[in-house]
């Protein structure tokens, strides 16, 4: 008589491997995954031949739940099989880096890369000149999809004689489609296939640090999805005021217009997204970061003074995520979208402060593209320009982020400065003159300038996500872009005589609202090579002999007349001429002298160094 012994299947280990997600290593891989309401979790994917029984993970306790399996490749395909009551669910890894699409499964993705050779230094925030693009249109190249990472490669050269020496994406993380602004993130780890996946992005980066410029990503955390979300119910669990599951708030905080809120304060939540702005600047080397919408982070409705709809939670994420940059990478610079000119985000967090490095700033954008925009020149509003100019509450020049166009100022309603200067002929002489005297104070301004793609050749109409770059325009506007060039190599002090560009302070000492005339002086410490003097005109047409004040005695050059022939042949190419001072006071300067500017013009002048 014989017996057959049981075999009693050997209970899942909890990996040995520190991390979240796919950890590789010696042949094989380990899995970690956060489910606090699953009965069982299992992996399965081609390594396994998608065998629910074959890898089942261990509750490690606290909901998370791991597992080590050999014989794990690099580009292996897999999914986390999540069971609750009667629900099976396929979900993939929240922390995946690679996925097939936004709808389709995970795969093993190779952390390394080969940095070799990039030894890329971080320029000083007072020297940045930012240019914001768009994977999918800045340059698509491709007959049957978007323009890709690869694709930005080969305008590089382009956008770097400009002077530019930062490039900031548009979020490029995974989303629904293959056409998208990028601000709807279904996986938010994972960079879009669409756009060339995690390997063109670090490709990207390394090209970008070679030409001498650094790449900032923008991020979305104020929501997630809304399509395509497999964070949404992760684990099977919801209940009556929580529809979306574990990883976002309860009604009626989940609500915003793009898609649920993040539950900011749920610990394993707050770390998800606080390795996520890591994970972009210690792996890909990105030098900064953009967060979308920080008013919805830090407030249920985006406002100030409404401490009945504050999140302090959110605002408690924000501090720890720049707090952890500070710590550990703090050249790299953290930049918040709140559009609210609240002095509490870029101030340190010792101080009670958010801790951002810099926002942007609404109450530049908006004064200064109404008073170019107006049709008629008695409705420009030269104290309003002046207030744009000035800092308004911040103490550091280099804490805000100045620009005529972002992806929100030419869409959602609105248009390119030309198109809206003049609809009928966005091309032409109003057009090309209010326009680039607008982008004259971008960057003679104190803040860190920024320009949007194809701003610098005269972009016409509004952004659309479908609608690719024209760049036959910089051909077409040549002396355009020449005139960018100019004003950005002054603003970066190439020349070493207008170093006050790059400096915090500012004085407009003259605004005359009968005349559309503005002066302002520019400084960091003063004297000649720093000192800068910059004069703005906003009438239809030129004073050749106009005074104004001046802060220190001698002859002043003309550095920038913005109305020279070499940037259009239509320009009236006005006499602006080098000036020496008189020994009388004017506009609160204890010098005055005569300048000469063109309609629609700005000019600058300094001292020539001794």
């Amino acid at each position: 008589m014989s017996s057959t012994a049981v075999v009693t299947p050997k209970a899942p280990q909890p990996s040995q491997r520190q991390g979240m997600g796919t950890m590789l290593g010696n042949g094989g891989a380990g899995f970690r995954v956060w489910a606090p309401f699953a009965q069982s979790v299992s992996v399965v994917g081609t390594f396994n031949a998608w065998d629910e029984a074959a890898a089942p993970l261990a509750h490690e306790g606290n909901g998370y739940w791991s597992t080590d399996v050999d014989k794990v490749s690099v580009g292996d395909a897999y999914m986390f099989v999540i069971r609750h009551g009667d629900t099976v669910l396929r979900k993939k890894n929240p922390y995946a880096s690679q996925v097939s699409h936004s709808a389709g499964v995970a795969v093993v993705h190779d952390p390394a890369f080969d940095w070799g050779g990039d030894d890329f230094v971080m320029p000083p925030w007072n020297e940045l000149v930012i240019y914001e693009l768009h994977t999918g249109t800045f340059n698509d190249v491709s007959p049957s999809g978007p323009g890709t990472l690869d694709s930005i490669i080969g305008k590089l050269k382009e956008i770097a004689l400009l002077g530019v020496n930062a490039i900031e994406l548009m979020p490029v993380v995974e989303f629904p489609t293959d056409v998208s602004w990028g601000y709807n993130p279904a996986q938010p780890f994972a960079v879009e296939q669409a756009l060339g996946g995690p390997e063109a992005l670090h490709k990207l980066v390394k090209a970008a640090h070679a030409l001498g410029m650094a790449v900032i990503l923008d991020v979305v955390y104020n929501h997630f999805g809304p399509d395509d979300l497999d964070l949404y119910r992760f684990d099977g669990w919801s209940n009556a005021t929580n529809e979306d599951g574990i990883y976002f708030y309860d009604n009626p905080r989940r609500n915003t217009p793009w898609g649920p809120r993040p539950d900011y304060g749920r610990a394993e939540v707050r770390q998800f997204i606080r390795d996520n702005a890591l994970f972009w600047l210690h792996k890909y080397h990105i030098d900064g970061l953009r967060l979308d919408s920080v008013c919805t982070i830090r407030n249920c409705c985006g406002n100030d003074n409404d401490p009945a709809n504050d999140l302090a939670d959110g605002w408690g994420l924000l501090r720890w995520i720049n707090d952890e940059v500070r710590a550990s990478q703090p050249w790299k610079i953290v930049i918040a979208e709140d559009m609210k000119q609240n002095p509490w985000i870029t101030k340190d967090t010792g101080q009670g402060g958010a801790g951002f490095g810099a926002q942007w700033d609404p109450g530049f954008v908006h004064p200064v593209r109404r008073a170019v925009v107006a049709l008629r020149d008695e409705d420009r509003d030269m104290e309003a320009v002046a207030e744009a100019l000035r800092l308004r509450g911040l103490t550091d020049a280099m804490k805000r982020v100045i620009y005529t166009e972002s992806h929100d100022e030419v869409a959602n309603g609105h248009s390119r400065v030309p198109q809206e200067i003049c609809p009928a002929d966005p091309g032409g002489w109003f057009a090309r003159k209010r326009s680039t005297l607008a982008a004259g104070l971008v960057f003679t301004a104190p803040g860190i300038p920024m320009l949007f793609q194809g701003q610098e050749m005269l972009a016409p109409g509004y952004f659309q996500d479908n609608v690719p770059l024209d760049w036959s325009l910089l051909h077409t506007y040549s002396g355009i872009s020449t005139l960018y060039r100019d004003m950005i190599r002054l603003r970066r002090n190439w020349y070493n005589e207008t170093r006050g560009l790059r400096g915090h302070h500012i004085n407009v000492h003259h605004s005359n609202n009968t005349d559309k005339c503005i002066a302002f002086h520019r400084f960091e410490n003063g004297g000649p090579g720093d000192d800068v003097v910059v004069v703005a005109n906003f009438a239809n047409r030129a004073y050749p002999s106009y005074t104004i004040g001046f802060p220190r005695p001698g002859l002043w050059r003309v550095r920038l007349n913005t109305d020279g022939y070499v940037y259009s042949p239509d320009f009236g190419n006005s006499f602006s001429y080098d000036t020496t001072t008189e020994d009388l006071p004017q506009d609160g300067m204890p010098y005055r002298a005569n300048i000469g500017i063109g309609p629609y013009s700005l000019i600058i002048l300094s001292q020539n160094n001794p």
